[in-house]
């Protein structure tokens, strides 16, 4: 569809701020780092620069700690055996009761997301579309206006104008979907593998299980912890994130389930757990790139990712089920979390599985097999 078409009369821009800057200080895409932010990356040095350089003092001063980032870390070295591993681990959603990919294509996403048809973009569709373009344009919303992973957007809708959210269920569990400016909807469809990892776990399990949730955005993780009978601790740096999954709660008939919400900096809460001596037997943790506290904490996945999974190792249980990580939109391999994921549960045991998430096409009715769009990496430490 032209851009000329979708900037028509009927566009909407909604209030809801998503998973994105505003709405989520810990959030999954808040703010793109800036060019060579990454951890070891450097800009290219021209001859005179090496020689400048050459010519600096061999020892400098140490930098100093910014006023809000997390505290530093001296993570050990840790002794004994890597665990197992199992490489490339694919995990992938097909079709679900409230949710299937109906094609993609051309820089975009079709997707059933309960009553509705929604268009999106999606970088990673590199492939021309499977489905007439008719079908794409009769969607019941089209996300439109600055494609950028940050950026703010408009939604158009063809048809009716539609509500702000509205009703959705996975895994047995109810929740709104959202129009976010920041073209999310509330929830993320590839981690139903994660999701129902859990559930099995929690529901195999002969005790109530502790789950941390970490940068846990709308609650849907926690709710299907929760009923499934885990004893659940959700944590996230937006109150509104916060707020939207106490929404989901009411809307789930959750009120009494067992769940935490706590409005914290992922970082500051579990040193703070570890100093209490808190254990978790399964821990979810979903970082952003980068990302803010609610008193203006800095995260950069690169530079604080290590230990932060060293401080989780720290709070995992002597039972523990699982430590479970996910990472979106980095220039990463999915080896590199792989090895930091070996290297931080040496000498536990188990076995350390990574790869990628995809979900499957699934065509009009959801039951016609295509293609697969990747979505992000993980790695998950099992015992």
């Amino acid at each position: 569809m032209k851009e000329k078409d979708r900037r028509s009369k009927n566009a909407s821009v909604t209030t809801a701020k998503g998973r994105g800057a505003e709405a989520r200080g810990g959030g999954r895409h808040e703010k793109k780092r800036p060019p060579f932010a990454k951890s070891g990356e450097s800009r290219e040095r021209t001859a005179g620069h090496a020689a400048a350089k050459a010519a600096e003092p061999r020892e400098r001063p140490p930098r100093a700690q910014p006023e809000n980032e997390a505290p530093a870390r001296v993570i050990p070295r840790r002794t004994g055996d890597k665990p197992g591993e199992q490489v490339p681990l694919i995990l992938e959603t097909a079709g679900v009761s409230g949710y299937h990919l109906i094609d993609s294509g051309a820089g975009e996403k079709l997707e059933q997301y309960g009553p509705y048809r929604i268009v999106r973009p999606e970088a990673q569709a590199l492939w021309p579309r499977s489905l007439p373009d008719s079908v794409w344009e009769n969607a019941d919303a089209i996300f439109t206006g600055d494609t950028d992973e940050d950026g703010m957007g408009r939604w158009r809708f063809p048809g009716a104008v539609l509500g702000e959210t509205w009703p959705m269920q996975l895994l047995g569990t109810d929740f709104h979907g959202r129009f976010t400016s920041f073209r999310h909807v509330g929830v993320f469809p590839e981690q139903l593998a994660h999701w129902s990892w859990v559930k099995d776990q929690v529901q195999a399990s002969r005790r109530p299980l502790k789950v941390l949730n970490l940068f846990g955005y709308t609650g849907v993780a926690s709710l299907i912890a929760a009923k499934a009978g885990a004893e659940v601790t959700h944590v996230d740096a937006s109150k509104k994130a916060i707020g939207w999954a106490r929404e989901n709660q009411a809307l789930a008939r959750a009120e009494k389930l067992p769940i935490r919400w706590i409005c914290d900096d992922a970082m500051k809460f579990i040193q703070r757990e570890e100093r209490r001596g808190s254990r978790y037997d399964i821990i979810l943790t979903d970082p952003p790139k980068f990302g803010r506290g609610p008193n203006g904490e800095v995260w950069q996945l690169f530079d604080h990712l290590a230990a932060m999974l060293d401080i989780c190792r720290e709070i995992l249980s002597p039972e523990a089920r699982g430590l479970v990580l996910t990472a979106y939109s980095i220039r990463a391999s999915f080896y590199s979390i792989h090895e930091l994921m070996r290297e931080t549960m040496r000498g536990r045991g188990g076995r350390v599985e990574s790869g990628e998430l995809i979900i499957r096409e699934g065509g009009l009715d959801g039951q016609e097999p295509g293609r697969a769009l990747s979505t992000s990496l993980f790695s998950r430490w099992v015992p």
